[in-house]
């Protein structure tokens, strides 16, 4: 199973654009803050990962506040075919 769901501001986002075949895009790098248990231990746990909503959602998308929190669900997948970076494809959102 695939399937990430994370707490997490809205760091940058790009303009709507649209994909060869016409489905609209928005493309966003998203900051995660939290405290996570490890073995025990307390840690701190900060990241930053890029992110993008496709179709539908991606209007709302494009127009949620930045720096807000929100709770997204979705997916990893690769950037592209011949990459190894990870993207998280963004199935839904709502405040946090």
């Amino acid at each position: 199973m695939n399937q990430l769901e994370l707490e997490a501001t809205i760091a940058e986002r790009d303009v709507l654009r649209y994909t060869p075949a016409g489905v609209p895009i928005v493309s966003a790098i998203l900051m995660h803050s939290s405290q996570q248990e490890e073995a025990g231990v307390a840690r701190l746990v900060e990241f930053e990962i890029p992110a993008f909503a496709a179709g539908e959602i991606s209007g709302r998308f494009g127009s949620a506040e930045l720096g807000a929190s929100y709770r997204f669900t979705g997916f990893l997948a690769k950037k592209n075919r011949n990459s190894k970076a990870l993207v998280f494809h963004i199935i839904d959102f709502q405040a946090a």
